[in-house]
């Protein structure tokens, strides 16, 4: 009885060490159930980061609203990161084609080697997937410009890419928020780029009741 129970205990330990893998590093690469686009509203990070700020991001005379983030590929619970692959790693070429959506040639690579290698895809393809994603959501007329600064709630912008977004639905949509901001909106997609439900990124959106969102230029 001992030995079977020492068993059990040591499938568990196992069970649970898979598990907390699944969450955050490791993963078998192109083996994930759905993406999400993340949006970062950019004066929000740039306000945030301060001095540490991106510069062609952030520098004098930029006035970015949404930018990319990443796409990244998640499981139902959890999301694989930093898989094993073979193969280069993106050239200036591909890092300066997408700059234009993803203004950091950091982010660029940062978000490569944490979210693009678990994609199943080489980096073309990867970030060629990243634009048609970017291209697929019609960013709401109210947050096209970040020319002044709004006081609006997470439900008002979730509400506003639904209603510019044909097939989006509440349940596939996040707001993240941090220190009374927006930081982010997260949009959940099939493999395909279409719009589908993600309860888990949903359950994680911003519960604040209004929050702010900043222009351009503001500290």
């Amino acid at each position: 009885m001992k030995a079977l129970a020492g068993a059990l205990c040591l499938l568990a330990f196992s069970l649970a060490a898979h598990s907390a893998e699944a969450q955050g590093r490791g993963g078998q690469a192109g083996d994930f159930d759905f993406y999400v686009l993340s949006l970062s509203w950019s004066p929000s990070y740039c306000a945030d980061a301060g001095e540490r700020a991106d510069r062609m991001q952030c520098g004098t005379g930029k006035a970015f609203a949404f930018v990319t983030h990443g796409l990244w590929p998640q499981y139902e619970r959890g999301f694989p990161s930093d898989c094993r692959v073979t193969g280069r790693n993106p050239t200036r070429a591909q890092v300066d084609g997408i700059l234009d959506i993803m203004p950091s040639p950091g982010l660029v690579r940062h978000e490569w080697r944490k979210h693009g290698t678990c994609s199943g895809l080489d980096p073309a393809s990867y970030f060629g997937q990243v634009r048609a994603a970017y291209d697929k959501v019609v960013i709401p007329d109210a947050l096209k410009s970040a020319d002044e600064e709004r006081d609006m709630s997470p439900a008002d912008i979730e509400r506003a890419f639904v209603d510019a977004n044909r097939g989006m639905k509440p349940s596939g949509i996040a707001v993240a928020c941090k220190d009374g901001a927006l930081q982010e909106v997260r949009i959940c997609m099939t493999e395909g780029l279409d719009f589908r439900p993600c309860a888990e990124v949903d359950r994680k959106a911003c519960r604040s009741s209004r929050i702010s969102v900043p222009a351009a230029g503001s500290r």
